[in-house]
This record gives C-alpha cells, structure tokens and sequence, in this order.
C-alpha cells in the first residue's frame, strides 16, 4: 500500500529532461520558451536569461546571462549554482534558459563538476545525460573546463 501522505520532493528520475547527477541529486534542465511540462512544478528554478525573467509560482533565482554568451557575473552564477546544487539534495530544482541547451547545458555541466564529474568530461556528460546539443558555443565549452 502507498502512502498517500508521502510527498515527493525530488524529479521523477525518467521525467523529460532530467538529469541524474553522479551523487543521485536529480535536476531538470528546459527551455522557458517551451510550455511547462505536466506533472510537478521546480520548488526552486534558476534562470538563466539576459533580461529579468517573468515571475513563477515556485522561488527561483535569476542570473544574468545573454544567450549564447557567458554569465554577466561570473561569482554570483557559481555562487546560485552552488545553491541548486544543494537544494537538488530534496528539492525539485529546474535549471532554465531561453532553448534549454547552450546556457541551461552549460549551467548543468558545471553542476556535473560541483557534483565530482572531471571538469575535462563535463560537457561530454551532460550531452549524454541531458542533450546531445547542451552547451552550444566554444565559450562556454571553455567556461566549463576552467568552473571551480
């Protein structure tokens, strides 16, 4: 018998987008201009736009990143990377940009490497793991390899 009160606070590990990291956290990476997908919102999202995303029902972070490009502010990414990372421990946490590869793969790469992955295999990770097309210009292929 299930327990009704039970409440699930991570992704479904099969869900559309998700992505395992090697500790087990669940992420899930999309594009904002895709419509959400059914079952459970993010309890909390990161953004990764170049202008203030519109506001979710879900509290989520917004980092300042134009497409095809690199972060605005470079610490304070790392620093709301490293707060996803955590919160990904029992939180559902979606990670997000306009098309949900080049910024959003990125961002899940350096997750990959917060998380124990090689910065050098990083991106070859994700692109199994999440999107053979996450992480779509040579910046940010570059940006990966140098994250801390």
């Amino acid at each position: 018998m299930v327990d009704s009160g039970a409440v699930n606070t991570t992704w479904a590990p099969t869900a559309a987008g998700v992505l395992r990291l090697p500790s087990g956290r669940l992420v899930r990476g999309r594009g904002l201009r895709h419509p959400l997908p059914a079952g459970p919102v993010p309890q909390f999202a990161l953004h990764l736009l170049g202008k203030e995303p519109p506001a979710v029902e879900w509290e989520a972070t917004w980092v300042r990143w134009p497409d095809f490009r690199l972060p605005a502010d470079r610490a304070g990414a790392a620093d709301a990377l490293r707060e996803a990372l955590s919160r990904a421990a029992d939180e559902r946490v979606e990670v997000a940009c306009g098309g949900g590869r080049g910024r959003t793969g990125t961002a899940l790469a350096c997750l990959a490497v917060l998380d124990g992955v090689p910065n050098a295999e990083a991106v070859a990770y994700v692109r199994e793991h999440y999107s053979r097309h996450a992480v779509e210009t040579p910046w940010q292929k570059r940006y990966v390899s140098r994250f801390a």
